[in-house]
C-alpha cells in the first residue's frame, strides 16, 4: 500500500498546510469584510437559481 516514508511525508504535508491555510485567513481576515461586503447576497442568488432550474427539470419530466 504505502509505505512508511510516504505517510509520513503525507502527515507532514497535511499539517503544515492546514497551517499555512489558518496563518494566510487570519492575515486576510481584516480585509475580507472590505472587499467581499454584499457577498451573502450573491450566493442567495445563485441557490435561487440552482432551485430555480432544478425546480423546471423535475415540471419538465412530469409534464412529458
Amino acid at each position: 500500500m504505502f509505505s512508511k516514508g510516504q505517510i509520513i511525508f503525507a502527515l507532514i504535508f497535511f499539517i503544515v498546510f492546514v497551517i499555512a491555510i489558518g496563518w494566510a485567513y487570519a492575515k486576510d481576515k481584516h480585509g475580507n469584510k472590505a472587499f467581499f461586503k454584499g457577498s451573502y447576497k450573491i450566493l442567495i442568488f445563485i441557490v435561487f437559481v440552482f432551485f430555480l432550474l432544478f425546480g423546471l427539470v423535475k415540471m419538465k419530466n412530469l409534464l412529458f
